[in-house]
């Protein structure tokens, strides 16, 4: 990850362009570690997301949806309570460390001005927001350490604050870059890489790779680097100082084959692998906000769907578990025809047969009269032996029609648990989440609760135009599905679904008009990415118009079937990175 002291030293001045001077209009709480907020000037407003997260925390302004809960935490209400209607005086960095810290001019209960601080102090698991008074006495912090989690110091409230505990490295604002030099020189024993991570402050190992992949074309010790690559590192030193001294710095990021953001800077990164795909973005937070917000929202929501991975894990694996004995059951039923077979010609031969033999040799008239060998019990009579033989020709026919509607049920239920699995992947809120549930309580996989009982508006699904303005609608999950497909959609409009695998419901909505060529494309397009086969490349799509769907009666949410349709083999598109 890229975000270091440095970094993050770009990006306050991103952030005080705007900030200094604007009103805190609104603050948010979306989960446990992170906060938000909504600032406005006369002309415009923004929001500044902060992350206390141990996978991805950071400071930026968002574009993102961001979805609070329904009951504000109690964090958030004191945050509200001190910072409401607060006018944002300074943004300012301790050195080049990774602590932004946001002064305010606000109220108090009685109406008196009063400062108030932010800090935000990004450091991996141990990152934390902590609110300050006046006198820089904690008022509460997102992560409370006391001294069983830190001997160190304590972030407590009424605990004054502490810096963390600083490195004593030279810094670019304060040091030469000769002076720079000359401590890295000094590490003579280490890789030059690891040098100038330990000599300059706000250095991250990525940087330092950077640098020392400039001026060996890789990395070698300190005490191998001749003339030339010194003169050379003291020129990219002194050109970095002039940057972060300057107005320089552009956010530089590099993407993977399958278009991620595979790692950014404010470098361009030429020893990374993917090098080649350099681009630079608007801003800083704009690089932030792509690469961090996808990945900390897939993160979060399968925290808070623990327990639904978990029993719709263990359904599709239990109800795999039971076809496979049901198959190897209906399997042992494929001989009842032998059986009934050769209860036929014990009873045809009962008269040249005798009690006390272990087989009877007959002639088989089924088989061109061929012998044929017949295992019996001995201390049965013949006509008890084929009354045996009858009786378990019945009990497998009986047992096979039961297993094959058990199985075709089986079937079902392990198909349509895969596409709860494949709705859960995708869900990224809590009232997605919320709906999943909803949907297994029906089913009868969840017991229903006093709580569960309340009557919530269903979500609406996703929206999205498409190249020719027309209306296209994606399915969040299998209820809305049906809603969608069965109830919203018009009969002329048309629906796509990847085929014969787990997926949204989509439909075009054409106002009974001609669906152009590009349109219907990009319906099956979006159709392959919101399914289970996303990744395979080119996806198969079947779509027909939604007159042709059925629903057969008591089937699964979600389930439909059509005979009347044409498939188009499509690549995904992600309508995010559009």
């Amino acid at each position: 990850m890229g975000t270091d002291g440095i970094f993050l030293h770009f990006l306050k001045r991103e952030i005080e362009d705007f900030a200094v001077g604007a009103r805190v209009e609104k603050i948010y709480q979306p989960a446990k570690h992170e906060a938000v907020l909504l600032l406005r000037t006369r002309t415009e407003q923004r929001k500044l997301f902060f992350s206390a997260s141990g996978n991805y925390p950071r400071v930026h302004f968002t574009n993102m949806a961001v979805e609070n809960p329904m009951k504000p935490p109690m964090l958030c209400m004191l945050m509200r309570k001190h910072l409401s209607g607060a006018i944002v005086k300074k943004v300012s960095q301790v050195g080049h460390d990774r602590i932004l810290r946001f002064d305010f001019d606000a109220t108090n209960e009685i109406g008196d001005r009063v400062n108030r601080a932010l800090i935000i102090e990004i450091m991996a698991q141990y990152s934390n927001i902590i609110l300050l008074d006046e006198n820089d006495v904690i008022i509460d912090a997102v992560k409370r350490v006391d001294e069983t989690k830190s001997g160190v110091r304590e972030v407590l409230p009424h605990v004054h604050y502490v810096l963390p505990p600083q490195q004593g490295k030279l810094s670019f604002e304060r040091n030469s870059a000769e002076e720079l030099l000359h401590c890295v020189l000094d590490k003579k024993s280490k890789q030059l890489s690891s040098a100038i991570l330990g000599s300059i402050e706000g250095i991250s190992p990525l940087t330092a790779n950077e640098i020392a992949y400039r001026i060996t074309l890789g990395d070698c010790a300190v005490s191998e680097l001749t003339d030339g690559m010194q003169q050379r590192l003291l020129l990219e030193l002194a050109e970095l100082q002039t940057k972060i001294n300057g107005d320089g710095g552009l956010a530089w990021y590099c993407t993977d084959e399958n278009g991620q953001i595979a790692e950014y800077s404010y470098l361009p990164l030429t020893h990374h692998p993917n090098c080649g795909s350099a681009k630079s973005a608007d801003s800083f937070s704009d690089l932030l906000d792509s690469y961090s917000f996808g990945k900390e929202r897939y993160f979060r929501s399968k925290a808070k769907a623990a327990d639904l991975y978990k029993l719709v894990e263990t359904l599709i694996e239990r109800t795999a578990r039971k076809l496979i004995l049901q198959r190897e059951e209906l399997a042992a039923c494929a001989d009842k025809e032998t059986k009934r077979i050769y209860a036929e010609l014990i009873n045809a031969n009962l008269y040249q047969l005798e009690k006390g033999a272990f087989y009877y040799d007959l002639p088989n008239y089924y088989d061109n009269y061929n012998t044929v060998r017949i295992p019996v019990q001995p201390h049965l009579t013949p006509s008890a032996n084929a009354q045996r033989y009858y009786k378990e020709y019945r009990k497998a026919q009986t047992a096979e029609k039961m297993l094959t509607e058990l199985i075709e049920k089986g079937e079902a239920q392990l198909n349509y648990l895969k596409t709860v699995e494949d709705a859960l992947s995708r869900a990224q809120t809590e009232r997605e989440l919320a709906e999943i549930r909803a949907e297994l309580r029906e089913a009868g996989f969840v017991k229903k609760t006093a709580q569960d009982r309340k009557n919530n508006k269903p979500l609406p699904p996703l929206e999205f135009s498409s190249p020719n303005g027309f209306k296209v609608y994606v399915g969040r999950n299998n209820l809305q599905n049906d809603r969608l497909s069965l109830k919203t959609a018009a009969k002329n409009d048309w629906w796509f679904h990847a085929q014969k695998a787990p997926g949204s419901h989509v439909v075009l909505s054409v106002e009974g008009k001609e669906a152009p060529v590009e349109d219907m494309e990009y319906a099956a397009a979006l159709a392959a990415h919101f399914s289970s086969v996303r990744e395979r490349g080119s996806v198969e799509v079947d779509y027909t118009q939604i007159r042709n769907l059925k629903k057969p009666p008591a089937s699964a949410p979600g389930f439909v079937i059509y005979h009347v349709h044409k498939t188009m083999l499509i690549q995904p598109i992600d309508p995010e990175k559009q």
